[in-house]
């Protein structure tokens, strides 16, 4: 997995969390250019969820300054917009 090289900030941390999350399955995000149907047709592991998880709660508390709860809560909107679907 190759982490994106800037550090997020609350404008850029969706672009972030997106490119971890379709690094865990394999892409770049040059490759959502070649293919507009990558929400639907890319997969993650379930490991892989359970890590993009660990990453991105933490991440998310530091960024915006909030507890977990609301942390959880704003991971959880975030996949279920932006996530990809999870295979065993």
């Amino acid at each position: 997995m190759i982490e994106p090289k800037y550090k997020p900030n609350r404008v850029t941390m969706t672009q972030h969390l997106i490119e971890y999350m379709i690094g865990l399955a394999g892409y770049k995000m040059i490759d959502t250019i070649s293919n507009d149907r990558w929400h639907s047709d890319w997969t993650i592991t379930t490991k892989q969820y359970q890590e993009f998880v660990k990453y991105s709660i933490p991440l998310i508390k530091k960024v915006f300054r909030c507890n977990r709860k609301k942390a959880q809560t704003t991971f959880n909107w975030f996949y279920g917009v932006f996530g990809l679907k999870i295979t065993r």
